[in-house]
């Protein structure tokens, strides 16, 4: 069988509070260079070259950040932006982008915010993901898990499926830490990482099925749509209708098509601040610095400055930003907790 040409789905949206106070309402994670010289947007769209079988992208963002993609987006590179009236969560967002392209084309969901360090195995997956979802399959690309997370959902492998990947068997809710540590030691599960891979009618189709008000409403916005240059409005009023739910829920863990590609390829969502120090690239005593700033006896440090020097002696496992007038502090074990500070939690 060839490859079939591969349309990324690249969803760009989010408020950014657990990178606060970097990451703001205005100008959230993907638009920023956390990791390397480049954004993750941008980095998003170069893993997906036509070279490697990737046709022009679809984004889907909503109007307060449109102006950063098409700022972020490549000259001279095709492709459409649909723009949300309001945020529906996935299953929508996907809808969308589903319904203005040929029904036997297929599409590859990609977060905008979302570091992955070997595109290559990326590619290779999203080949492989892609001829599972031409003969009916709906993807997920199951990340090879790396640590006990309690911060991700999972997958658990279930029948393969060929020599291509395997049948999904269950997906997991986030655990607590005992459970995390025996999926890890069992070794059957892999991290859910929001990847999908999706022929367009066998999608719309799951969708009709499992949350019929979704897929009518989606197509009524998309119909009564207009599209502007390079940009897509749907009608504001249809698909403000529609129900805020996730993609997960609304179709992945209702089919009984699910599947799963293993995908090793230096994954990371970029969380929050812990993460982003796992990301980069660290000295010898593990300390991560961007901006002026000097360590003294330190190990396993992230400063993150815009403008004043920072000091510091003697800290373990901590994180430091500066960002215009705002500073934050934190120990990497309370770093999940940032977006429920006020500055974060209300911009």
């Amino acid at each position: 069988m060839s490859n079939p040409a591969i349309h990324p789905v690249v969803l760009c949206g989010g408020s950014g509070t657990r990178l606060w106070p970097r990451s703001r309402a205005v100008m959230p994670k993907p638009f920023l260079p956390l990791v390397g010289d480049g954004t993750l947007f941008e980095a998003t769209l170069a893993r997906c070259p036509a070279q490697a079988g990737f046709a022009d992208p679809i984004v889907v963002t909503g109007a307060a950040h449109l102006p950063h993609v098409e700022a972020q987006w490549p000259a001279g590179t095709g492709g459409e932006t649909i723009v949300e009236p309001c945020a529906r969560n996935t299953a929508a967002a996907i809808a969308l982008a589903a319904l203005r392209l040929p029904e036997e084309a297929i599409m590859l969901v990609c977060p905008s915010d979302h570091h992955i360090a070997d595109a290559g195995a990326f590619q290779r997956a999203a080949l492989t993901a892609a001829r599972l979802a031409q003969d009916g399959w709906l993807v997920s690309f199951g990340i090879a898990a790396t640590a006990p997370e309690t911060g991700f959902g999972y997958l658990h492998r279930g029948e393969p499926i060929g020599d291509l990947g395997f049948k999904v068997a269950r997906f997991v809710e986030k655990p607590d830490l005992e459970r995390a540590k025996a999926f890890l030691a069992d070794g059957g599960y892999a991290w859910n990482g929001g990847i999908f891979a999706f022929k367009v009618g066998t999608f719309l189709a799951e969708l009709t099925s499992h949350r019929p008000d979704i897929a009518r409403q989606a197509r009524e916005a998309v119909a009564k749509g207009r599209a502007e240059g390079t940009r897509f409005h749907p009608d504001a009023e249809s698909f403000a209708a529609i129900q805020s739910e996730s993609v997960d829920y609304a179709v992945m863990e209702n089919t009984a098509r699910a599947a799963m590609v293993p995908a090793d390829m230096g994954w990371s969502d970029i969380g929050n601040w812990d993460a982003l120090l796992e990301a980069r690239d660290r000295d010898a005593q593990g300390n991560s610095v961007r901006g002026k700033a000097e360590l003294i006896d330190c190990r396993n440090v992230l400063v993150e400055s815009d403008g004043p020097r920072v000091s510091a002696i003697g800290l373990d496992d901590v994180i430091i930003v500066v960002d215009g007038d705002e500073v934050l502090v934190t120990t990497r074990a309370g770093a999940q907790l940032v977006g429920k500070l006020g500055g974060a939690a209300k911009q």
